[in-house]
């Protein structure tokens, strides 16, 4: 459930919790390729003023996880193929390395970690919940990129997944998923066997092989 903000709240603090629950939405998956936003929708939601959420927009436009047309109209981006392969190559030149990078710090605790997000992947397929396993599936990586300690390139990552969210969620719904991802299996056996190739690779696979489909 959203909370929506006092009355109270200064333009900035309102800003930036409309921003944040709209980034989440996006990246989830929670609103389709090509779905509109408008300011008054965006206002009457959260209860405020069309400066917040004017803010919001402009914002999450630079970021790439809204397009604006010349129009002036905003939506959530459709990808072309090219923009596809794109976004694909950065996450084959970004994932695995953080999660090589994260290898040397990958203990049990995080592998226990990992399984347990893992499950609750599982779960979600179970249920056919597409935002609740894009979710899930993100918390997934976060957590493994978390320990390789490089803020920045992780920054570039959740970039990218921003931008990909309402695509992920198309994807989702063409492939009928039945269970979780097979190479993230491949991922915790390669953390577990300390193979920085076989983890490198498993990464690769895993973030990109969904987009390389659509774009196909």
């Amino acid at each position: 459930m959203l909370t929506q903000p006092r009355s109270s709240d200064p333009v900035g603090s309102a800003h930036d919790r409309v921003y944040r629950t709209l980034r989440t939405r996006i990246m989830h998956g929670e609103i389709l390729p090509g779905q509109p936003l408008t300011l008054r929708g965006i206002g009457k939601e959260f209860g405020v003023s069309m400066t917040p959420a004017r803010e919001s927009m402009r914002r999450l436009v630079a970021e790439g996880a809204l397009s604006m047309s010349s129009s002036g109209r905003v939506s959530t981006p459709e990808h072309s193929n090219e923009r596809l392969e794109e976004l694909a190559a950065l996450r084959a030149l970004l994932e695995p390395e953080l999660a090589s990078r994260a290898l040397p710090r990958a203990h049990l605790a995080l592998i226990d970690r990992l399984e347990t997000i893992n499950a609750g992947v599982s779960q979600m397929v179970a249920r056919q919940d597409a935002p609740g396993y894009i979710r899930m599936n993100l918390e997934f990586h976060r957590t493994l990129y978390l320990r390789a300690q490089a803020p920045a390139m992780l920054a570039m990552a959740e970039t990218v997944w921003l931008q990909v969210g309402p695509t992920m969620r198309s994807l989702y719904g063409r492939l009928r998923r039945t269970e979780p991802p097979y190479h993230h299996k491949l991922i915790l056996a390669a953390l577990k066997a300390g193979d920085e190739p076989g983890l490198r690779l498993a990464v690769r696979t895993d973030v990109t092989q969904g987009l390389r489909l659509l774009a196909s």
